[in-house]
């Protein structure tokens, strides 16, 4: 049986559609994808995302060991900071991709995906287990007690303090409309403490809070009824994976697996290779000197079709060899068209490079683009 967040009855009220997702009994869309997408790029949208894992690491060895294992550089966030970075195995396969915080000098905070949390906990420990200075590191999961909500869209910032208006600490003694992006501090809600990073999986502004659970409910309510007037809506997972297509944001199981690397995935930003090791460096130095099999790239479709899906066929110019594979397609309600990220061999990912894409069974024209597709203004 599907596991479900502290919400499912706040979307059964609101009449949310339900799938499985990842194991999870998730909300697809509310009103429509089309819908829910516009009021996110346009105003602002509320987003359960209470099915993603969080992992505290913390003690005096605790940035050393992390820094040991992830592709970015522990070291360069000062509290109350945080960075995308990537857990990867030895052979430099991207076991999952993840946003850390820096919540004390000693204690970090990771947000995980929810189809990797048992894989990441186990591997993490794993390393632990390794580690020289291991009884100088306390990691715990802390997923079943702590919720997640997502305020998304260039209203947001108007409306987030009249709705938790403690000041906030962790270094940050100010609103949370204060916040800079990627910047996390500790807020008070229902006479609980909580969490709000100015972070995102959209391409917009906005925030993301992480919760006890039992504020939760009473947490969603409050925003929906503040950020109403702003134009605050629920959005399901639906629009959630076509905003952050428009924006190029990889997703895991689809452009990020333990067979492909961040060089392949166009992450070198996330990759600190000046730090001494971690997990799967000299593989990646290795590609960067001799070249990839693979490169991730966008493309537009050019001609009326069906939208592009994942697993469907690229091949060349000339409609004869298979070149690559689509990771993830959509019809963009941005841009009313059909586009899409793929892997392709490294000849093809030049952008403007034209190439055909199997869907239905017919050759459909497209054409590599510079990413991403959306990037917000202001």
């Amino acid at each position: 049986m599907p596991k479900r967040t502290p919400l499912y009855d706040k979307h059964n009220q609101l009449g949310a559609k339900l799938i499985d997702f990842g194991g999870w009994e998730m909300p697809v869309l509310y009103t429509g994808i089309s819908a829910e997408h516009k009021a996110v790029r346009n105003k602002c949208g509320l987003f359960d995302v209470s099915h993603m894992g969080e992992v505290r690491v913390g003690g005096p060895a605790a940035a050393r060991f992390l820094n040991g294992i992830l592709t970015n550089d522990v070291e360069r966030l000062s509290e109350g900071e945080g960075q995308y970075t990537i857990f990867c195995n030895e052979q430099g396969g991207i076991i999952d991709d993840l946003f850390l915080f820096r919540i004390d000098d000693d204690e970090f905070l990771l947000v995980v995906n929810a189809a990797r949390r048992e894989v990441d906990i186990e591997r993490l420990r794993g390393c632990l287990d390794g580690f020289e200075g291991k009884e100088d590191v306390v990691l715990k999961d802390i997923s079943d007690d702590t919720g997640m909500l997502a305020i998304q869209g260039p209203k947001a910032v108007d409306f987030i303090d009249a709705v938790i208006t403690s000041r906030g600490c962790c270094c940050l003694s100010r609103a949370v409309s204060s916040l800079k992006r990627n910047q996390i501090g500790a807020f008070q809600f229902g006479g609980e403490s909580v969490w709000i990073s100015r972070t995102g999986y959209t391409g917009e502004d906005g925030f993301e809070v992480l919760a006890p659970v039992q504020v939760l409910s009473q947490l969603w309510e409050r925003l929906l009824e503040v950020g109403g007037e702003y134009g605050l809506v629920p959005v399901g997972l639906g629009a959630r994976d076509t905003l952050r297509l428009e924006a190029c944001l990889s997703l895991y199981g689809h452009e990020l697996d333990e067979e492909t690397t961040p060089i392949e995935a166009g992450l070198k930003p996330f990759v600190a290779l000046g730090k001494e090791r971690f997990n799967g460096r000299e593989v990646m130095l290795r590609q960067l000197e001799e070249g990839v099999k693979k490169k991730l790239v966008a493309f537009r479709v050019t001609e009326k079709s069906a939208p592009p899906r994942q697993g469907y066929p690229l091949v060349d110019a000339d409609g004869a060899d298979r070149i690559g594979v689509v990771t993830s397609g959509t019809f963009s309600p941005t841009f009313t068209e059909g586009l899409g990220l793929a892997y392709v061999e490294p000849a093809y990912a030049r952008p403007g490079t034209k190439v055909f894409i199997e869907i239905r069974g017919k050759l459909v024209s497209a054409q590599t683009v510079k990413r991403p597709f959306y990037k917000r203004t202001g």
